[in-house]
């Protein structure tokens, strides 16, 4: 028996995930096409340059002889659902796709979508709840990243970003992500300057003609020891060649997690659950997709943050149409989602009371943040197919974001009595975008793309009042509600991208953007403000219940905000054998961003529990980054005992403020990930070597700290045996201690108020988790 060898076959066979190497026996069943294959088009054939992780591992592209009815299901399924800019340069080389195969280890790992995405080079995650991480692109966060959910814009609705876009999708209901860094096509782009993150489940598949009804389904749970989480998921699937319908359902539990000294790490606890049902209507050329979905989150613990999220519950309706046609395509698409939010102190936080304190409030702290909100939108877009050598895309969309945030006023305590807290009052956002981009193949080694864009932005909030119209918040009140709270922002994109593919086996791609980016709702009308000059008479409180950088300062708006602007050039150099073998590819870019959205310093805090932390306003200054993102693979050899290869991803980000030189914050320092891996028959496994270098290039303006250089251990091991799977990983192998460089403040240890029995007040980072034992099963039927 001669072992056959299956790799990635794209054009950068270089993953930013360890690339499926599968070693099968000639027995095997014919390797499929890559799911990345577009359908034939009289274009110039030229490979796809995504830095792509197929769902399994197909054959080298050019030795695929595998007719269409060998491919799997769920490469067809894929394929037919492909909507606008998902050939050619709508998929930069700077693009990394992930799906469904090789994210199962991370299930197992994870209940945090955002952390999926660290596989793509360039992405780093501000540590926030268990499942609820904020992505950063080369250095630029949060609201900086369009993220689409199934084609879905949606907002956090939470003061503190408890509940960004990505808290919405459980990793088991994750089958592709679309990782787009820095250089982003208008047609994926607009109101956004780091990037785009496109996240979808399962797209439909059917029945083949003649075959009559069928029916699918999984069940799998897994177990971590570390935090003693728990969880299990499902999906259900019955399809005829008309119509489909799925549905999709996870739950996870997790309690505090113990760092690698096995202390316990407060405020890490969480619970989670959604469901999500989808019908699909199959004719012709034509698609139409219906699904639903509601999540439920009772409780998720913010290690770095004052608060913790004490209800969370949503629900959406997400309809599509895809249509094909001899002239390209149209896919279109509204959504509707709708939030109820709340938060509070668990008992972690409820309890940890100073004597004095403790006296005054027998039951704990108490104090309820509410938001009601909805995000609802559409989007138009078209593909034509102009010539054999020229396609044009064009499109309209309508983001609508509205929010309420109020705090309900606690008896008993005079700071927070009598009235309710209006921190939002009926605000609005408003975005109607509309594009043109056109792709040109000049020959086979050379293409071109160009596109522009206009974003118009409206904003509006109502009036807002504090606790009571005393000293404290009164005066803030009055001033915010004298002015004018309608603004209108006119932003415009253009994005250029040059290929040359001088072979088969290499590219050089040159890409320039100009992004803009409107400030978010608490960004400009949050309007607490230090104006006292003692902790009674400065809404101190309400300063730091804003803000989703984990940093303990305070953090009040700014009216007179004006868009950022950024200007970023990159050059990506791509190899790889032809069978896809080896990969390698570089991408240095560099980042100019005007009006940058950062802080100015106000003063520090009041009050002896603030001590050490600061009062900031959201401001515009200049700022520069730039920065290297690396990845490749290598193969080791094949034995008789399987296949091994080598894969690695590496990146390097530096962003200061233009104005001052003082560090941008939470820039992730030199890190990279190295992985061993090795694939016999239904056996897939992998050591990972996790390197992240010290931090100390930190925002001293926000009093961030230095953090260590760590190298962390990982092992994971899976087996597929007919319908069965089976995954077993160990995570920070050796216990280490160590602290993320984006991990934040460890809150509760610094606030100086605390009951001094639980030991001395120490402001320092959050510990992250120490070894963790993960195992998972999945049956399918």
């Amino acid at each position: 028996m001669v072992p056959v060898f299956e790799a990635n076959a794209q054009q950068t066979a270089a993953s930013s995930e360890l690339p499926p190497i599968v070693v099968n026996q000639q027995t095997a069943k014919p390797v499929a096409k890559p799911a990345t294959a577009s359908v034939k088009s009289k274009k110039p054939a030229k490979p796809s340059t995504a830095n792509d992780v197929p769902a399994v591992a197909p054959a080298p592209e050019s030795a695929a002889t595998v007719q269409p009815d060998a491919e799997p299901a769920e490469v067809v399924a894929e394929r037919a659902a492909a909507g606008v800019a998902s050939t050619g340069l709508g998929v930069p080389a700077t693009t990394t796709t992930l799906r469904s195969q090789s994210l199962a280890p991370d299930r197992v790992a994870t209940s945090d979508t955002a952390s999926l995405l660290t596989r793509a080079a360039g992405v780093s995650i501000y540590q926030a709840g268990a499942v609820s991480g904020l992505p950063a692109i080369n250095g630029l966060n949060d609201d900086r990243v369009k993220i689409l959910l199934n084609g879905m814009a949606v907002s956090s609705a939470c003061a503190n970003h408890m509940n960004p876009p990505l808290s919405y999708a459980d990793p088991a209901q994750v089958a592709r992500i679309e990782v787009v860094a820095g250089v982003t096509p208008v047609s994926k782009g607009g109101d956004s300057i780091a990037g785009t993150v496109i996240v979808d489940s399962a797209p439909p598949h059917f029945a083949h003609a003649g075959e009559g009804a069928h029916a699918a389904g999984t069940i799998s749970t897994f177990y971590r020891s570390n935090g003693d989480q728990l969880g299990t998921s499902a999906t259900a699937h019955a399809a005829t060649d008309r119509v489909s319908v799925d549905y999709a359902g996870a739950w996870a539990r997790g309690y505090d997690y113990k760092d690698g000294n096995g202390e316990r790490i407060a405020s890490t606890e969480y619970e989670a659950q959604n469901h999500s049902a989808q019908v699909a209507i199959k004719n012709g050329g034509d698609l139409f997709v219906v699904q639903g979905g509601l999540q439920f989150i009772p409780y998720q613990g913010y290690v770095n943050q004052r608060m913790d999220m004490v209800d969370n519950e949503t629900w959406f309706l997400n309809m599509r149409y895809l249509g094909k046609f001899s002239w390209g395509k149209l896919d279109a698409r509204a959504f509707y989602q709708h939030v109820e939010h709340m938060m509070d102190f668990l008992p972690d936080k409820k309890y940890n009371l100073d004597p004095m304190m403790a006296m005054m409030m027998p039951n704990g702290r108490k104090m309820p943040m509410r938001t009601d909100a909805e995000d609802a939108g559409y989007s138009i877009k078209a593909e034509i197919n102009v010539s054999d050598a020229d396609t044009l895309r064009i499109g309209n969309e309508f983001h609508h974001y509205a929010i309420d945030d109020w705090w309900p006023p606690v008896a008993g305590m005079g700071m927070m009595c009598c009235d309710t807290y209006q921190v939002l009052n009926g605000a609005t956002r408003d975005r109607l975008g509309t594009f043109i981009e056109w792709e040109r193949q000049w020959d086979r080694a050379w293409s071109t793309l160009l596109g522009v864009r206009n974003d118009m932005v409206w904003m509006d909030t109502g009036n807002v009042q504090g606790y009571n119209a005393g000293a404290v918040y009164g005066p803030d009140a009055y001033a915010f509600n004298a002015r004018d709270h309608a603004r209108t922002d006119t932003n415009f994109d253009a994005t250029a991208l040059l290929r040359y593919e001088p072979s088969r086996t290499s590219l050089v791609e040159l890409g320039y953007a100009m992004k803009m980016r409107s400030p978010n709702l608490y960004e400009r009308y949050a309007w607490s403000s230090p104006v006292g000059d003692t902790a009674m008479t400065a809404p101190q409180m309400a300063l730091n219940m804003l803000g989703w950088f984990g940093d303990g300062n305070g953090y009040t708006g700014n009216l007179d905000l004006k868009p950022e602007r950024a200007h970023t050039a990159s050059i990506t150099l791509g190899w790889h054998s032809g069978d896809g073998e080896y990969g390698l590819k570089v991408t240095p870019y560099y980042t100019y961003v005007e009006d940058y959205i950062g802080v100015r310093k106000l003063g520090d805090s009041f009050g002896a529990a603030h001590a050490g932390f600061v009062n900031l306003q959201f401001t515009n200054h200049d700022a520069e980054l730039y920065g290297v993102n690396i990845t490749g693979a290598m193969p080791l050899g094949v034995t008789e005992y399987g296949k091994f290869a080598l894969t690695g991803v590496a990146s390097y980000v530096h962003g200061e403020n233009a104005d001052t030189g003082v560090s941008l914050y939470h820039m992730m320092p030199f890190n990279t990930r190295l992985a061993l891996t090795h694939r016999f028959g239904g056996w897939s496994s992998a050591v990972e070597l996790d390197l992240v270098a010290g931090k100390h290039n930190v925002d001293t303006t926000r009093n961030e700290l230095e953090t260590g250089a760590y190298a962390l251990v990982n092992l994971r091991t899976s087996y597929e045996w007919e319908r069965w799977r089976f995954d077993l990983g160990v995570t920070n192998l050796f216990d280490t201690y160590y602290e993320h460089p984006l991990g934040g403040i460890y809150i509760e240890p610094s606030m100086g108020n605390r009951d001094p029995a639980l030991g001395p007040r120490e402001v320092g980072n959050v510990p992250s988790p120490g070894r963790s034992i993960n195992v998972g099963m999945t049956l399918k039927f």
